[in-house]
């Protein structure tokens, strides 16, 4: 074979797969805002009530209580077209969107957050740990600071990649690389995190709505925001390793990385000001007192936060106080770095940043509305369970072991990924339906919801249809120099592929064996039911 064919495979190599690219962003587009999505879909269930309800289409199944024998129960589709469905939807209506679960804990964990993000806080702890990263460990920090980024929520998004294209270029390496490893780590590892972050808040209380109507789930399985933690906290350090794995052995080959004098003008622009190190002074002395507050009310015996029984897991006053306590926590570190660095002066300013980080959550609340009345109707409709129930069937039939029943779910997720970017539009969609399936086979809620989490995060750094494209591609361009090729989306699609190869298969190692060992998923709560 000669060079020519060679190049010629490879230009057709290149082809075929930007015309996958194109195609994906193409379907993508046509889809819906997520609100008429959900409008949309909960016609669409009101049409599916009446003509299954019309067949009389049905399911039986074992239904097990506490202290009881279990009982054969039959459940048929409800006709949401008939007159005691519609009044009682209309009569629920505004009940079914004020106590829709996500609702409170996402809104709660924003006025939280809001004060942290706000005053700045976030930006200048990224910043200081970045910036003063030793010179052979910028990489490991990048990707550290990164996949906590979330904390920000999609601020984090933006702000990695551009500090990290700053700090390379002032260590004299490319900046590119550096924009491939921020944009990697901030998106590929958006649910890992060492802290708890809104999207822990914002999942777990769609996961618990699902579960609500779900007979053979017990009514005490654990559903709270740390139902993941202790999965998230490892996976953290696995992305962290392969990003720079990734970064040096593959990203530095293929854009070039040779190394020039530094540029510490550059790195001044960044630089934390006195001010904010006093913020972030004031901010670890508020973090220390908070936790030996919470461990002084949690550790003795007959504390507030245990169990009378004296236990903390699998429940006690703690966990189902995590909420508040989260709350709490992000105000008053929050407030202390504000008043620290100079940016809370009165009283009234704290209201007035908690007011500005509720401003981000308004596209969510509005969405929220058709999304808690078709989770509602596909519940009156009995579709929840005649799904979970003939699901689980199939899934017997098939005779699919656990690990081969999550690798599926994880690819299903990974391509929807692709075409619907939204997390939470597709867990309020999913959830309802594989929740309880899952839990048909043993799988425990907190075990569905992580792999759900694994394929919503891997592709986000592939997806043509990324809200953050125009400003990577941006950032590219002003670090171009000649020699570098045109910049568009297939520019930052092939600078990130090999990092979603290598999350989906790393974050999907490290499920197998959290399964198989029968780790925790988070405080008190197991991979199994």
């Amino acid at each position: 074979m000669t060079d020519v064919d060679t190049k010629q495979k490879q230009v057709v190599k290149r082809t075929a797969f930007e015309r996958f690219i194109r195609g994906v962003e193409v379907v993508g587009n046509k889809f819906p805002h997520p609100f008429w999505l959900f409008v949309l879909l909960s016609f669409l269930v009101v049409f599916l009530s009446w003509w299954f309800a019309k067949d009389g289409t049905s399911v039986t199944y074992m239904v097990a209580k506490a202290g009881e024998a279990p009982k054969e129960t039959t459940v048929a589709v409800t006709n949401l077209l008939d007159y005691d469905s519609l009044r009682t939807f209309l009569a629920d209506f505004v009940k079914t969107y004020m106590n829709f679960a996500p609702l409170g804990l996402v809104l709660t964990m924003m006025l939280g957050i809001g004060i942290v993000e706000q005053t700045g806080m976030i930006s200048a702890l990224m910043r200081k740990t970045i910036l003063g990263a030793p010179r052979a460990l910028v990489t490991a920090v990048v990707a550290l600071v990164g996949i906590n980024a979330n904390l920000a929520s999609d601020a984090g998004i933006i702000f990695t990649p551009v500090i990290a294209a700053a700090v390379f270029k002032a260590l004299g390496r490319n900046p590119w690389v550096g924009i491939a490893a921020g944009y990697a780590a901030a998106t590929g590892g958006f649910t890992a995190n060492l802290f708890i972050a809104g999207t822990d808040a914002l999942l777990a209380g769609i996961t618990k709505s699902a579960i609500e109507t779900a007979p053979h789930i017990p009514p005490d399985t654990p559903v709270h925001p740390l139902i993941n933690w202790y999965f998230m906290i490892a996976a953290t350090f696995v992305l962290t390793f392969l990003m720079v794995y990734v970064t040096e052995k593959y990203t530095v080959k293929m854009l070039g990385d040779e190394e020039q004098g530094s540029d510490e003008e550059e790195l001044k622009k960044h630089a934390v000001t006195p001010a904010e190190n006093r913020g972030l002074f004031f901010a670890l002395v508020a973090f220390i007192l908070y936790v030996a507050a919470v461990t002084w009310l949690t550790w003795p015996q007959g504390s507030l936060f245990r169990s009378p029984d004296g236990s903390i897991l699998p429940r006690s006053p703690l966990l189902s106080s995590i909420m508040p306590l989260l709350f709490l926590f992000f105000f008053f570190v929050g407030s202390a770095y504000g008043i620290g660095a100079g940016v809370i002066r009165k009283s009234e300013d704290i209201p007035k940043l908690m007011q500005k980080g509720l401003v981000g959550s308004t596209g969510f609340m509005v969405v929220v509305l058709p999304a808690s009345l078709f989770v509602a109707l596909f519940r009156m409709s009995k579709f929840d369970i005649i799904l979970s129930v003939k699901g689980a069937e199939a899934l017997q039939a098939l005779n699919l072991g656990g690990i081969p029943l999550l690798l599926l779910f994880i690819l299903l997720v990974t391509f929807l990924n692709l075409f619907m970017m939204s997390g939470s539009a597709k867990w309020l969609i999913l959830a309802p339906i594989f929740v309880p399936m899952f839990a048909q086979v043993g799988f425990s809620p907190a075990l569905t919801q992580v792999a759900y989490r694994i394929g919503d995060s891997t592709t986000n750094i592939i997806t043509p249809l990324s809200y953050y494209l125009p400003v990577i591609i941006g950032l590219l361009e002003q670090y171009k120099k000649e020699s570098d090729p045109e910049v568009g989306i297939g520019t930052v699609i092939s600078m990130s592929m090999p990092y979603t190869i290598f999350y989906i298969i790393g974050f999907t190692l490290l499920l197998i064996v959290w399964y198989l060992l029968r780790l925790p998923l988070g405080p008190g709560v197991s991979v199994l039911l």
